[in-house]
């Protein structure tokens, strides 16, 4: 194949289409890598350079037992060009991996525009290129002029605007003593939701705490759209004091196992995925801190131990209903010569988007040679949430970061979290270096 057909456009110069295009380049395919700013800006972004941090200038634990932790170890076996890039700028953060953010996207433009094989383009992308292999990787804050056209390719009614979901909690950390498996009436299967109960005291301090949380401040682009689209669970509280527990709360149709009589309210969860190993609280999409929803949603009966796989959010984030539209290699199930890569896949985190270029990068390869496609095991940190957001049975899709809530379970039970935690983080570094070696073709002789 001819080195100008082997060509592949990247869209979107953030971390995801930064880690794409360098590790497409360094694999001797020719890169065209668009990029509108500065010719236009975002609402959060201030400046030029690629792979801006507009938040915090953290990628989280660096502690190899957490999942973020274990995701830059699977992250450096995989060769990630932007975590080696990372590491050459960190500054002091404890446990955690965090850059000096401006030497950081300087060192990733510099990286980029040194590489004979990408073709830097500074304009705004209003379409998906019409032939040839492309990546579209614009974030969460995706143009207007481009989200008409990805509309055309996913479907207006699968291409999302905003997030707003609830917290994720992880099922082992539920006290099952309390929380209950029923569903209301008994519909469906009988036990499709695991159930926290409340009495009225129980409720009515439950309910203070949440009107009198603090929230995030939302950015005024933010403001104007989201809350239009939905409440979250304390501007719905704000409206009385029965206004959950006549709504997401309502403790019709359950009984509670204790006392054999209707609770006063009660919080439903739902499993997040097929193995239960992770609920989300249904009906509380939230603008807690963090901090807050910690502290609150622990008051809920048999939630005081909750570990949180993922908090709630409300913010502007473009995103795709991936589990519907695309395939295991992040390709458009209709269109498989386009890839996406970053937020807009759903995957949430700075590293979980660098990660994902890389992935989408490397499956990008893998069609120019004819090789098999790239598909990593599912007990990988990395896997895992792959398998999460490109699975078809993922219901209510709501954007994810890697935690050891969405792995699959341990053939046997370890005590202790910090015990457990360390032995998934090994049998997912060991079960990918044991896929990596099977993968010459992509990754060179080991």
């Amino acid at each position: 194949m001819a080195a100008q057909e082997r060509k592949v456009t990247v869209i979107g110069g953030g971390l995801a289409g930064s880690e794409a295009a360098l590790q497409l380049a360094r694999r001797g395919m020719p890169v065209t890598l668009v990029e509108m700013r500065p010719e236009t800006m975002t609402p959060a972004h201030h400046a030029a350079e690629l792979a801006e941090l507009v938040c915090s200038n953290s990628f989280k634990s660096d502690d190899s037992t957490s999942a973020a932790g274990a995701f830059k170890r699977e992250l450096e076996a995989m060769g990630c060009i932007l975590l080696e890039i990372a590491r050459e700028h960190a500054v002091p953060a404890g446990a955690a991996l965090a850059v000096d953010r401006g030497t950081f996207s300087a060192a990733v433009t510099a990286a980029v525009e040194a590489e004979p094989l990408i073709e830097l383009v500074r304009v705004e992308a209003t379409d998906i290129p019409a032939e040839g292999l492309v990546i579209v990787a614009t974030g969460p804050l995706t143009s207007p002029g481009l989200e008409a056209a990805l509309s055309e390719i996913v479907g207006a009614d699968r291409l999302s605007f905003y997030d707003a979901a609830a917290p994720v909690i992880e099922a082992d950390s539920l006290d099952r003593s309390i929380v209950f498996a029923a569903s209301r009436y008994d519909k469906g299967e009988g036990a499709d939701y695991l159930n926290a109960p409340m009495e009225r005291d129980e409720y009515e301090r439950f309910y203070e705490a949440l009107i009198a949380a603090d929230r995030v401040t939302l950015k005024d682009f933010e403001r104007r759209e989201l809350f239009a689209a939905c409440q979250p669970a304390e501007e719905v509280a704000r409206s009385g004091p029965d206004a959950l527990r006549f709504g997401a709360l309502k403790p019709v149709g359950l009984t509670d196992p204790r006392s054999g009589r209707r609770p006063w309210a009660v919080v439903q969860l739902r499993a997040e995925n097929r193995e239960c190993t992770a609920y989300n609280l249904v009906g509380f999409q939230t603008n807690l801190t963090f901090a807050a929803q910690r502290e609150v949603f622990r008051l809920i009966p048999g939630l005081e131990n909750a570990e949180f796989a993922r908090y709630g959010v409300m913010h502007r984030n473009t995103f795709v209903d991936a589990p519907k539209l695309l395939d295991r290699t992040l390709a458009v199930a209709t269109d498989p010569r386009i890839r996406f890569a970053g937020q807009l896949t759903g995957t949430e985190g700075y590293m979980e988007a660098v990660g994902s270029g890389l992935f989408a990068a490397l499956n990008t390869y893998a069609a120019l040679e004819g090789s098999d496609p790239v598909v990593l095991p599912k007990t990988s940190v990395f896997g895992a949430l792959l398998d999460y957001a490109t699975d078809p049975e993922t219901a209510d899709y709501q954007p994810m970061h890697v935690n050891y809530g969405i792995i699959p379970p341990l053939p046997e039970r370890v005590k202790g979290k910090r015990e457990r935690y360390a032995v998934y983080s090994q049998r997912a570094q060991d079960d990918l270096a044991e896929w990596i070696a099977t993968r010459p073709d992509i990754f060179g002789e080991r």
